[in-house]
């Protein structure tokens, strides 16, 4: 290919009708033909990074390699296609927005009004095209996030206009739309369809591929009407019907020809089929397992699962390596006490605490952590996790009884976990956190080494505070052995209970680096243990 093609996704009718899907479907797809793929998520929002935004209103942080606060639909893409994302694969309107304003203090549009046309829609294309000229990538697929028609897509969808228009053949369109069923009258209605596509072709973007989100299968008549009303090719109609898993939606996709479909519109060969061998295994074994096990999973968003997205989604990895499907039991931490935690968490093969910040739901969590240490159950402890770890540890074992985090509790006599020396005089919440990919040396022989086979590991972080080595003897020789840590800093980043089953803490996230192809380590051997925990 002698240039990058770029394919952009919009919707329309609602919000969360699963582009960040169909986009990652897709590049599943042409990288099953042999491309170089990367997905991108422009997000319409004026925060900087979804950093700072409660989980209630975003769901999941992800984090990437090079210390980018994302949107979680960047989880999906390196799930995906195993490909790790970037600072530049998520960019906001607050980014372009700062960037803008930046440019223009230092006077690089001196003496020119600054406009939205053309100095916003400029740096929006800039970003985009970045991908495809720094890394050389055949597609970059970028997703708009919102729904056409909303005031602060606008913008994006100028963009998509203006690349339409300079890329020719280079560039395409999909749109992803809803097309619902009324019980009542027993049909599929596709005036949502047509009124969504109408808004862009307001807009004066064209669509290539239509493809309709539905609860039943979609006639071909229903495809004429749509294809006839949007001016849309009818073969470029597609069918997005409700699935059992979303890691269906690439074999679905496939039947339906959109990778085809897609390469003829950008004048390449469709010819041969994708390979998805090992995509194809993946599946088999997710939904014939040979065992099942329940593992409770302590957080205190529970009730919003996407705020814990990459953890379920690496225990559904985890149990298909492992041949067994992953009962996961959501337990709100703030409704463990010690009347009933016994009783919640009696019927549990395993117990993971979820990473989080604040204190509110922090003695419910402990409380897990408690059970999972007297009553040898598997534990995994992930970032606040693990910290919850040591603090009942240093409560009820080195029976120090106001043990805390100084994030919890700054008055501490004993804060057994610190804030960080570089954090002590940041002021700002925004991308501050020590944040992506650090190297950790682990200790031979532990659960974490025997987990990885490997004595040194790279993992994502996100976090303020830490473990304070000032208590480290005492809680080794008190059997709680520190086993893995970051050479450069000397920062504890795995705890381990050397007379458990498998107990683990890890300072680290190890759910945001579980893809598909490559189940995490640490989560495959957290599911084996819980699973022979009879």
């Amino acid at each position: 290919m002698s240039a990058t093609k770029y394919i952009f996704v919009t919707g329309g009718v609602a919000s969360s009708l699963g582009k960040g899907i169909i986009a990652s479907s897709l590049a599943k797809l042409l990288q099953g033909r042999g491309y170089s793929v990367t997905n991108q998520k422009l997000d319409p929002y004026l925060n900087v990074d979804p950093g700072t935004l409660n989980p209630y209103e975003h769901g999941e942080c992800y984090v990437t390699d090079d210390g980018a606060e994302t949107d979680l639909d960047l989880g999906h893409y390196e799930r995906f296609t195993n490909i790790p994302t970037s600072q530049a694969n998520n960019v906001t309107t607050g980014r372009i927005y700062k960037n803008v304003i930046n440019k223009e203090r230092k006077g690089d549009y001196l003496g020119k009004t600054v406009q939205i046309i053309p100095h916003i829609t400029d740096e929006i294309k800039r970003n985009v095209k970045l991908l495809g000229t720094k890394n050389k990538f055949d597609f970059v697929i970028t997703e708009i996030g919102g729904t056409v028609g909303d005031i602060e897509s606008l913008p994006y969808i100028e963009t998509v206009r203006q690349l339409k228009w300079e890329m020719g053949n280079d560039a395409l369109v999909i749109h992803l739309t809803l097309v619902p069923y009324l019980a009542a009258s027993g049909e599929l209605k596709t005036k949502p369809t047509q009124h969504s596509v109408k808004s862009l072709l307001e807009t004066g973007v064209q669509p290539d591929v239509l493809v309709l989100r539905t609860e039943h299968e979609l006639s071909s008549d229903i495809r004429r009407k749509v294809a006839l009303f949007c001016n849309v090719d009818p073969r470029a109609v597609i069918q997005s019907i409700d699935v059992e898993t979303i890691y269906d939606v690439p074999l679905k996709m496939r039947e339906e020809k959109l990778d085809a479909i897609v390469l003829e519109k950008l004048g390449l060969s469709s010819e041969g089929e994708p390979e998805l061998k090992e995509w194809t295994k993946f599946l088999n074994r997710h939904k014939n397992p040979k065992s099942e096990v329940t593992i409770g999973l302590v957080g205190k968003y529970v009730e919003l699962k996407d705020a814990y997205k990459s953890i379920a989604e690496s225990f559904i990895h985890a149990g298909a390596t492992n041949e067994c499907k992953v009962n996961l039991k959501w337990i709100h931490s703030e409704k463990l006490t010690d009347a009933n935690y016994e009783n919640e968490l009696k019927d549990l093969k395993g117990i993971l605490v979820a990473p989080g910040f604040g204190h509110r739901g922090m003695e419910g969590k402990i409380l897990a952590v408690k059970y999972a240490r007297e009553n040898n159950v598997p534990f995994l402890g992930i970032c606040l996790g693990m910290q919850v770890a040591v603090i009942e540890y240093a409560r009820n074992v080195l029976k120090l009884e106001d043990a805390d985090s100084l994030e919890m509790n700054p008055q501490t006599d004993n804060p057994v976990i610190n804030l960080m020396e570089e954090q002590k005089n940041v002021t700002e919440k925004g991308g501050t956190m020590r944040l992506g990919a650090y190297d950790c040396q682990l200790k031979e022989g532990s659960n974490c080494a025997k987990a990885y086979s490997r004595p040194e590991i790279s993992e994502r972080h996100r976090h303020r505070y830490e473990f304070n080595n000032d208590y480290l003897e005492k809680f080794e020789a008190a059997g709680l052995k520190a086993t893995g840590f970051n050479l450069e800093t000397g920062l504890v980043e795995v705890v381990e209970i050397e007379d458990h089953k498998w107990f683990v803490g890890v300072q680290f996230h190890p759910e945001y680096k579980s893809t598909v192809i490559n189940p995490h380590p640490l989560f495959v051997e957290f599911v084996k243990v819980a699973k022979s925990n009879n």
